[in-house]
């Protein structure tokens, strides 16, 4: 009998497979990303429905493969339901799936980026933030994250607002980063320094951005 695993994760994609059946790739604490198999998951009423869409946060259990998983029980603990009534917020967070995503590998340690992303995805449900400072907090510290933060630029003139904001994004713990707000300067200045950043280390092609910048 095969021996079940366990993994505390969120879902970034589901896609598609077969008639009925479902892939789905896992953020996890235990083993990075991973992907794996929802079989029956597109079935009416079938049990793996609704915990295997994208945003989906718990505990998993699965089958281990040769070279994927296959699910046997979900424990949804968070589906973001604040998203769904939230079109805006609800493309910022598929946003970050998408970095997450690309950002990831499979046993690599990624427990720093999901804490980001389970945080920022509970501060665009929450509203007490704006959008915007939300996107910038969570691009600058996912550069930090990955060891790839260059610095402030050179010759480039920043309010000191600004320069601390970024201080407190790159050193601070990611419990404590959606703690803050700032002033319409201040956050046009984050705005322009995270996409400096996102150029230098985050250039994939990422679709819900693309529909955000039409919004």
């Amino acid at each position: 009998m095969q021996e079940l695993l366990t993994v505390t994760g969120l879902i970034l994609k589901a896609e598609p497979i077969g008639e009925y059946d479902r892939r789905v790739v896992i953020l996890t604490k235990e083993r990075g990303k991973i992907a794996a198999f929802a079989r029956g998951a597109r079935k009416q009423n079938n049990r793996f429905m609704a915990s295997t869409n994208p945003f989906s946060f718990g505990e998993f259990r699965l089958y281990a493969g040769r070279s994927s998983y296959t699910l046997a029980e979900t424990f949804i603990s968070n589906y973001f339901e604040g998203l769904r009534s939230d079109y805006e917020g609800a493309y910022y967070g598929m946003y970050f799936l998408e970095v997450c995503d690309y950002c990831t590998r499979e046993n690599n340690d990624e427990r720093e980026l999901l804490k980001l992303l389970y945080q920022s995805l509970r501060a665009l449900c929450a509203k007490s933030l704006a959008h915007e400072l939300v996107r910038y907090i969570f691009e600058i510290k996912t550069v930090a994250i990955n060891g790839e933060f260059p610095g402030i630029p050179n010759g480039d003139k920043l309010l000191e607002s600004t320069l601390y904001a970024v201080s407190y994004i790159v050193n601070s713990p990611v419990e404590k980063l959606y703690t803050f707000t700032v002033t319409p300067p201040v956050l046009q200045e984050l705005g322009r320094l995270a996409a400096y950043y996102c150029r230098q280390s985050l250039d994939g092609n990422f679709k819900s951005l693309e529909i955000l910048k039409s919004l």
